[in-house]
């Protein structure tokens, strides 16, 4: 069965924000963050030599990719996307471009990707990774400059570090780090069902496009979101929490007219948080999730429900006690 067969059939998955904005868990030097919890270095405007102390304290030492999956598998879940890099630009794989990634840069020392792939396989669940593909606050060139507005109130590029926006060409970005890391990504580990882009601004056609023929080379059967942006992808990915969907309504990222396959996904949290706030408890209940899960594949709409985990990597207690409540109403 070919992934476009299978993606209606999967019906649910688990994404996985992942990655150093755990540590402050939605705090930064005694301020909340209000917004969501990956967001924290715009937010507070945190300079890049102070943001990356933050990769020498970062040792989840109680992720254990198994779990992750098993988690995922006992709730009924029939895929796992996770942040293999979130606009940060911190990776969660070895990346040969620098060492800003978990492998080179932490005191962890693993491939955490090369691990969650291993157990997807072992274990039967299949495996996607979200890369954003534009916004990089880490690299002076990354996307998200000439955007008309801010994200409620935060920049979409950083500006604090590299202030003068006129200056900044998305292109050397997207040249240098994001084609290699993309090479990287499509080619280390194996079979992916999914590959998850994010808020295209910058990226012209022509670089969608590029990366767009880049996955179909090195992983012809994995499906891309359209978020790869400029009309280009495989499937809708409608806006996030967007659970009230109707497909004849467009999104930000909808698929232009002749969409390729018709297919359709809802990532949503299962709090309010996509990475982990330690103060956000507001966790939807195992019927709120049996609900929405069943009215969106009603609709032929695949429910993508995401979980951060805490800076030792585990995933929060109350959220499995929740998914083992699903999968067990669901057998």
């Amino acid at each position: 069965m070919t992934n476009k067969e299978w993606f209606p059939t999967a019906k649910f998955g688990m994404m996985i924000h992942f990655g150093l904005y755990a540590l402050p868990a939605g705090e930064w030097k005694g301020q909340r963050m209000d917004y969501i919890g990956e967001w924290i270095q715009s937010k507070f405007r945190i300079p890049n030599a102070e943001y990356e102390q933050l990769a020498g304290a970062f040792n989840p030492v109680c992720f254990n990719a198994e779990e992750w999956v098993l988690t995922a598998k006992a709730a009924g879940m029939q895929y796992m996307v996770v942040t293999s890099k979130h606009h940060d630009g911190f990776c969660l794989f070895d990346s040969a471009w620098d060492s800003w990634n978990i492998k080179k840069g932490s005191p962890f020392g693993r491939d955490m990707i090369a691990e969650l792939a291993e157990a997807c396989y072992k274990h039967g669940l299949k495996f996607g990774l979200y890369y954003s593909q534009e916004l990089d606050w880490h690299d002076p060139n990354g996307g998200g400059y000439h955007r008309g507005h801010t994200n409620m109130g935060m920049s979409w590029t950083n500006d604090w570090d590299f202030p003068d926006n006129d200056k900044k060409d998305f292109t050397r970005c997207f040249e240098g780090k994001i084609k290699t890391q993309f090479k990287e990504i499509l080619t280390k580990y194996g079979d992916l069902c999914v590959i998850w882009c994010d808020t295209p601004h910058e990226i012209s056609e022509a670089q969608s496009l590029e990366l767009y023929d880049m996955i179909k080379t090195y992983q012809p059967d994995a499906l891309v979101n359209s978020r790869i942006g400029n009309g280009i992808g495989d499937y809708r990915s409608c806006g996030d929490n967007q659970v009230q969907f109707d497909k004849a309504v467009g999104t930000s990222y909808s698929i232009a007219v002749g969409e390729r396959t018709g297919l359709y996904e809802c990532p949503a949290t299962l709090n309010k948080t996509w990475g982990f706030k330690y103060f956000d408890t507001d966790w939807k209940s195992a019927e709120q999730v049996l609900e929405i899960k069943n009215r969106l594949n009603a609709q032929g709409v695949n429910y993508l429900l995401n979980i951060g985990p805490d800076h030792l990597g585990r995933l929060p207690a109350p959220a499995v006690e929740i998914l083992k409540k699903v999968g067990e109403a669901e057998r």
